[in-house]
């Protein structure tokens, strides 16, 4: 076969080398970065020069991401690659084991440590000799083997701080996580050896028979499965989160134990999207991404009280029936009405049997609400818990199971009245 012609790259080896390693680093970091992107961001930022910082950024997004959730770990990326040469010795740091006390001066941002991890893959840091010490000698100070496993740290650690082998992780063990519920009573009765008369059959019997009863027909009460219906928050500050939950609703949505009679999803950011039917894929990569193409609004502005308002005026009494649990997964950052937002909520509070409200903001020891749209919430739910990480996401089959379990609503209402 004939050789392929060469590209035509710009004269600029330099430059052409940079980029390239630069790509390198964006698929070191879960993002799918071809050949074929690689010369067109060349090409690119040979038509668009290289005289104006932002220009180059846009201009090599534009060419390398294809997906909104993959511009975060291109910003950290390019900031560690371009931009700070410091900040790479702080990641670098971030990545060593700490000890309490000596942690780093901030935690890691958004995507920081994913990006991180990949311009360092393969880099090992390099550690002060001590006075005296053989090199081939290996000393260990602090014993941590026995201490937790990486499962047991991998379940508490905030999907936020994770890094690309971390979620992928974590991805497989919510594959494996369900969400059982108790089945419920209704007013239909099945027969049964004992239980109440079952006033209906007996005197169909009776008729039969000419009148004569010869025995009570009994029954019990049948039992049904609720369904369970899923808001989850899209925007730009729930994004990571929101990810990850709805591979939680995947695995609940086709898990066949679980005992839902059914699973409803939907997204909202600036608007409500339906993905119900796109999670009924047994494929959770292929389910999350039509999930996604379908909804327009993913990492955009927030309205809660207006996306509410069309779920309980066009979706409500079509998915909800009785019994119905509704989880809510949102921080409750809304540019809404406050008094709009109360409304909507507690209409949709009284059309569920639980109103499960999960605010991935729990996870900071100091939080308090503060915000118009958390305080407007608040009172018209059941249960409020975070949902940071997998451990969090497990201990929602407590708080659905038990009527009791309230999480940290009452913390929470006493803060608020103390702060009117």
């Amino acid at each position: 076969m004939p050789d392929a012609a060469p590209p035509d790259l710009p004269a600029h080896p330099r430059l052409t080398h940079n980029i390239t390693h630069f790509a390198r680093a964006l698929r070191a970091a879960g993002v799918p970065v071809g050949t074929g992107r690689i010369i067109d961001a060349v090409r690119a930022v040979e038509a668009a020069g290289f005289t104006c910082r932002a220009d180059f950024f846009y201009t090599l997004r534009a060419c390398l991401i294809t997906r909104p959730e993959h511009r975060a770990v291109f910003a950290q990326v390019f900031r560690l690659f371009w931009r700070d040469p410091r900040y790479m010795e702080h990641m670098m740091a971030m990545m060593l084991p700490a000890l309490r006390g000596v942690q780093d001066e901030r935690a890691a941002q958004a995507a920081e440590k994913r990006a991180g991890e990949a311009l360092v893959h393969g880099a090992e840091p390099e550690m002060p000799e001590r006075d005296g010490a053989d090199p081939g000698e290996t000393e260990i100070e602090i014993d941590a083997s026995a201490t937790m496993s990486g499962q047991e740290r991998l379940k508490t650690l905030d999907f936020e701080q994770m890094s690309s082998a971390e979620i992928a992780a974590a991805k497989r063990m919510l594959a494996r996580l369900s969400l059982p519920v108790k089945p419920l009573a209704s007013r239909r009765g099945k027969p049964a050896p004992r239980g109440r008369i079952d006033t209906r059959r007996t005197l169909r019997a009776a008729m039969r028979r000419g009148g004569e009863m010869r025995r009570l027909h009994l029954q019990s009460p049948r039992q049904r499965w609720p369904n369970l219906v899923v808001l989850c928050d899209i925007s730009g500050s729930m994004s990571q989160y929101s990810r990850m939950v709805l591979h939680f609703v995947h695995a609940v949505a086709n898990h066949k134990g679980a005992g839902w009679s059914r699973v409803h999803a939907f997204t909202f950011g600036t608007r409500l999207t339906n993905i119900t039917r796109h999670l009924r894929g047994r494929d959770v990569d292929q389910a999350l991404a039509a999930a996604g193409a379908e909804a327009q609004d993913w990492e955009g502005g927030t309205r809660i009280g207006d996306c509410l308002h069309a779920f309980n005026r066009d979706w409500s009494r079509r998915v909800m029936g009785p019994g119905a649990v509704v989880l809510l997964i949102t921080d409750g950052l809304d540019r809404g009405t406050p008094k709009d937002l109360a409304r909507e909520m507690e209409r949709l509070r009284l059309s569920a049997r639980r109103l499960v409200w999960i605010n991935p903001l729990l996870r900071w020891q100091g939080f308090a609400p503060r915000a118009t749209g958390i305080r407007a919430m608040l009172p018209h739910v059941d249960v409020f818990r975070a949902g940071h990480s997998i451990a969090t996401l497990e201990d929602l089959a407590a708080a659905i199971a038990r009527p009791d379990d309230t999480g940290e609503k009452a913390q929470m209402m006493a803060a608020l009245r103390a702060d009117p």
